[in-house]
């Protein structure tokens, strides 16, 4: 992921300006060493200042032929005193979004396959996580009136966090590497490297709006 290089540095400061734990920098070192897929944009974010003493935050979108088609962020939280719900002194909280066809949307399996999308893109990275929480949130809006000439709009949102196993924060970089793979699979992409075969692409109407 190396178009984010140059800003993974960033948010190295604990709360007092002092310098950051050796284990937090190594973890955003391996960050640092990762690499997304073409497809895949990624940019700094203002860290979250109240969830932990120290954060880290990317953005990144799915661009497609200069097209968006999907969006979200991703944030490793650092605490070394862990925190118990974490059971853990890291935690990584994530968003992603895409928009979708009103069809799809009304799925009632949706979440389910939605949710199944991030456990197997960490298990196939081989990012072993405890204490997964998250939801799986679908809007469907219709305007009329005035407005009823526009097209129906849904969108899926993921939100989701989990805590990098013990022992295993080098590896980091395979959990942002998997979320990267949701993203791309809410974009209805292939797996990089295969024919998507095993997978039915979710059809896309048009890209997210911008994170609010």
């Amino acid at each position: 992921m190396a178009a984010a290089r140059a800003h993974l540095a960033d948010g190295a400061e604990g709360p007092g300006g002092g310098e950051a734990p050796h284990p937090f920098r190594q973890a955003v070192a391996a960050l640092e060493a990762a690499r997304a897929r073409p497809e895949v944009r990624l940019g700094p974010l203002p860290a979250p200042r109240r969830l932990a003493p120290f954060a880290h935050a990317l953005e990144a979108s799915v661009e497609v032929d200069g097209e968006e088609l999907a969006d979200g962020r991703f944030v490793l939280l650092h605490d070394p005193d862990g925190q118990e719900s974490w059971r853990g002194a890291f935690r990584v909280v994530t968003l992603a979004r895409a928009d979708l066809e009103a069809e799809v949307v009304a799925d009632p399996l949706l979440p389910e396959v939605a949710w199944s999308w991030l456990t197997g893109a960490l298990a196939a990275r081989g990012a072993a996580y405890d204490a997964p929480g998250g939801t799986v949130t679908r809007v469907s809006s219709h305007s009329f009136g005035e407005l009823g000439d526009r097209a129906p709009r849904a969108e899926i949102e993921i939100r989701a966090s989990w805590t990098p196993r013990e022992g295993a924060v080098n590896a980091v970089a395979g959990h942002l590497a998997a979320w990267c793979d949701l993203l791309c699979q809410c974009a209805g992409l292939p797996p990089e490297g295969g024919d998507g075969a095993a997978i039915v692409p979710l059809p896309q109407r048009r890209g997210p709006q911008p994170l609010r």
